[in-house]
């Protein structure tokens, strides 16, 4: 029954997909894991696309969320990327009615601090976070170390550096720059000098004189694969104390580059340095090793991460890092067009890699869907690692021939098992089938409950905000006090031992996804009956501490300098 279910789907290449996204099943919140209340927190935000009959290559790749607690009150806010008009032509209203200038990023400020009740206020014009243009991802980082989060919005050219000035707004300044098509970007300190850098991927060489036209199969005019474009190389910028200088070249970024949109950094073959993955889109995926001396060496192919186990490329859209498999090293998994799966790329000690997607049961579910964001955590607090997959089409589908937005595809949830995963499908994970054109996917904890909540952006559609029911108290979240250039410890891992003698760990880290930035906060599902011992801190820098165990259910902040110092 299931292949003859899913040969169905690959014939009409939109299985469980809807007409228009408002037609909602709704199921019994009790038996649900996460429950989509954007609209009654008041977190609304429609994505714009310039759509002009041009089947231009930005209109189908949507944008990006970011996750950030900008006035420091210990909430989460959202920042929002939208799109804008791709003419120049301001003066003139958009293909959806509005006015250019009524277009723009937009912020959130959340309120349930110190309301006590989760809702949303659009703050964006005294926020100072204002930005015009085609926007496509954010990255948070506190890049002056003074213990306020600044942004980083990547665009199709130029991108724009924000600095928060510590009183809840944010003033542009100048800062790393590149007039091309940037997409996804992430700070880390790849030179462990104490402070953040910042990296991000370049996509292709489009511009709007540039456009070329495609056709599907069938004749019809639509939107190109990107490999008839060329792609552009990626770029690093040193942070030289609040400053930052371009090194790219000197780093060794230029020697191979591809059509880039998601990144990843992580320490992928356990020397202690962050290393650069990038997810390429239809082109060789990139793992950049990390060599410590400023430079990096792109050994993907050798390492089994460049292409799938067949040797073929993959349009690689979102990725994210981490120990699935608890081993002690970070694995990668990456989200990918109709009729390719979504891939596993399994660690196997070293930075080497194999392709696993079949082994665990990640392969066939994934070929009637196109991914973009993605989120690998532990949602039900079993203990074991779950897949969140933001899925939405880029080439006109046939089941939704002749609507005005034929790339509507439902969301995709994975549940951890022993084994491998399990598919949970449509109102027995978020209450609703919901199909959208989904992109940017960030995690965080909004309503403080302790769970972790998913806030997704849509081309072309509404933002969602999907709630966390999982409830209960077993689990623990952490959080860094890291120092004066990392004040949130970003790269850090946290190492969990427990009385039974197993441990498990996971990395602060705000970026993967597809062009989003996500809560910088550890947090971890306990499985009933195991007690906590104790809590290591690897920092990013190098020094390793212990801490006694907290209390499950409750939020830990652990300041660097406080611990017992361990061997390194």
């Amino acid at each position: 029954m299931r292949s003859a279910l899913l040969g169905m789907c690959l014939l009409v290449l939109g299985c469980g997909s809807r007409d228009v996204p408002e037609q909602l099943d709704r199921v019994s919140p009790e038996s649900v894991l996460f429950l989509e209340s954007a609209k009654e927190t008041g977190l609304i935000f429609d994505h714009f696309v310039d759509k002009g009959g041009e089947f231009r290559l930005p209109e189908i790749m949507g944008s990006g969320v970011a996750l950030l607690d900008f006035d420091s009150d210990g909430d989460l806010d959202v920042y929002f990327l939208q799109g804008a008009r791709m003419d120049g032509d301001t003066d003139k209203p958009s293909s959806a009615g509005l006015p250019n200038a009524a277009l723009g990023n937009r912020l959130f400020e959340n309120q349930v601090v110190p309301a006590g009740a989760l809702a949303f206020v659009d703050v964006t014009e005294r926020s100072g976070l204002e930005f015009q243009g085609v926007a496509m991802g954010a990255a948070v980082g506190d890049y002056d170390g003074d213990g306020d989060p600044d942004v980083y919005v990547t665009a199709l050219g130029p991108n724009a550096l924000f600095r928060n000035v510590g009183d809840g707004t944010f003033e542009r300044v100048d800062g790393p720059q590149d007039e091309r098509w940037s997409t996804s970007a992430t700070f880390a300190d790849y030179d462990q000098d104490g402070d953040l850098d910042l990296f991000f991927s370049n996509y292709v060489d489009f511009t709007v004189r540039n456009n070329k036209q495609c056709f599907s199969p069938a004749g019809a005019r639509d939107y190109c694969n990107p490999t008839v474009y060329n792609p552009v190389p990626d770029r690093l910028f040193r942070n030289d104390g609040g400053s930052f200088a371009d090194v790219s070249v000197d780093a060794g970024l230029g020697t191979a580059f591809g059509n880039g949109l998601g990144v990843a950094a992580a320490d992928l073959n356990g020397d202690g340095r962050p290393d650069l993955y990038v997810a390429n889109d239809g082109t060789e995926n990139q793992l950049w090793i990390n060599r410590g001396d400023g430079r990096f060496e792109n050994t993907a192919m050798l390492a089994g991460a460049a292409v799938n186990a067949d040797g073929r490329s993959e349009a690689g859209m979102g990725v994210v890092a981490a120990d699935f498999d608890n081993d002690g090293d970070e694995d990668l998994f990456l989200t990918h067009n109709t009729l390719e799966t979504n891939t596993l790329y399994l660690n196997r000690g070293g930075g080497l890699f194999v392709d696993a997607t079949n082994r665990f049961g990640l392969g066939s579910y994934s070929l009637p869907f196109t991914g973009f964001g993605v989120s690998w955590a532990d949602f039900d607090h079993d203990g074991r690692l779950d897949v969140f997959v933001a899925n939405g089409a880029v080439t006109l589908m046939g089941a939704l021939h002749g609507q005005p937005h034929p790339f509507l595809q439902d969301n995709q949830f994975f549940r951890g098992l022993d084994a491998g995963f399990e598919t949970l499908e449509g109102g027995r994970v978020w209450g609703a089938i919901d199909p959208l054109a989904s992109r940017g996917t960030a995690t965080g904890d909004m309503d403080l409950d302790g769970d972790l909540d998913i806030v997704v952006s849509n081309n072309l559609g509404p933002a969602r905000l999907y709630l966390n029911q999982t409830g209960g108290d077993g689990w623990l979240r952490v959080k860094l006090a890291g120092g004066a250039g990392n004040p949130r410890g970003l790269g850090s891992r946290v190492v969990l031992h427990f009385e039974d003698g197993a441990s498990a760990w996971r990395r602060l880290h705000r970026d993967g996804s597809y062009l989003s930035s996500s809560e910088p906060a550890v947090h971890f599902g306990l499985e009933t009956g195991r007690r906590i011992e104790s809590v290591d801190v690897w920092w990013s820098a190098g020094l390793r501490e212990k801490f006694p165990a907290p209390r499950s259910g409750t939020i830990a902040t652990l300041r660097r300098g406080n611990g017992t110092a361990l061997p390194r």
